[in-house]
């Protein structure tokens, strides 16, 4: 594993690659139960979060879920 960039929510973000999308998210202290995550154009179901694998130079866009009314 080697420090790489890939590109979070439209910002450059270092990170050690390649690494599980799970990984990644916990990393950014996000839970992954309370996000919503697209990995290169393709929505991540939460149950392959732990087996999706980011590499250099990938796009993710994660979305908070957020409760209320």
């Amino acid at each position: 594993m080697a420090e790489g960039v890939l590109i979070a929510n439209g910002q450059s973000v270092r990170t050690n690659l390649p690494c599980a999308l799970e990984e990644f998210l916990r990393h950014q202290n996000l839970r992954p139960r309370s996000v919503v995550v697209e990995h290169n154009g393709e929505a991540v179901t939460p149950s392959e979060f732990a087996h999706r694998v980011l590499n250099e130079g990938d796009r993710i866009e994660v979305v908070r879920i957020v409760a209320g009314g």
